[in-house]
């Protein structure tokens, strides 16, 4: 079998993202052949080498696994985080999963999460220019000055948000669509034009929707959704 990149293995593997896997080398938790490896450009093969994190070996997943999960309030989207509950609770396979993106801890919404690490990033990344479509509600009546404000991109972290599409609601309530996902963007762009988001519901990534799914449940990607994503993704 063709050599790859450890840190591609172990995104293929439904271990992490190939950026968490380039700290998980770092720090010294992945061993090829009972040896700890720190080096980012170390190569091995699926087929002879025994990869091991955190003590326990990892293999390449025969079959990738794509998820849709409505995410409840409350947790976080991670793989791991001490003293809180994470989506990964909700979540009742053998395989290994990891979301793609984040919704923050107080959010709620459609969360994809897969073992498949190309699909990852090209969905994660912002470059690639796919939309997420969010259900947002205000604390008081928000102007259609402010919403083309946060439309027209507002400055955040030394740059400025890129456009986005809104359509009002009602006095409280918007949908945005955004095709980048900066840290609590939302939550930090209506706080710029003077209010405060109390309930922010992720309903779309790319072509996928939240639909009907109950908060707290997750099913898998029918045949059709995985045919019309990967066709989008690979077009």
């Amino acid at each position: 079998m063709t050599m790859i990149r450890l840190q591609k293995f172990l995104s293929q593997a439904g271990i992490c993202s190939r950026r968490k896997g380039e700290e998980y080398i770092r720090e010294g938790r992945i061993r090829v052949n009972s040896r700890i490896v720190t080096e980012l450009g170390t190569k091995v093969d699926p087929e002879k080498d025994r990869v091991e994190f955190d003590g326990k070996g990892v293999a390449l997943k025969s079959e990738p696994v794509y998820i849709v999960l409505n995410k409840p309030k409350g947790y976080v989207t991670s793989c791991s985080h001490p003293g809180e509950k994470i989506v990964l609770d909700l979540i009742d396979i053998s395989e290994r999963v990891y979301p793609i993106g984040r919704l923050d801890k107080d959010s709620t919404g459609l969360l994809i999460l897969t073992n498949d690490g190309s699909l990852h990033h090209r969905l994660s990344h912002p470059s690639f220019d796919h939309e997420k479509e969010y259900d947002v509600t205000v604390s008081r009546h928000i102007t259609d000055g402010s919403l083309r404000s946060i439309a027209e991109g507002l400055p955040m972290m030394g740059t400025k948000t890129r456009p986005a599409k809104i359509r009002r609601i009602s006095s409280r309530r918007f949908r945005i669509i955004l095709k980048e996902g900066r840290n609590r963007q939302i939550r930090r762009m209506v706080r710029k034009v003077g209010n405060r988001v109390t309930e922010l519901r992720r309903i779309r990534v790319s072509k996928i929707k939240l639909g009907s799914l109950t908060e707290g449940v997750w099913r898998n990607l029918t045949e059709k959704e995985k045919k019309e994503l990967l066709t989008h993704l690979n077009s």
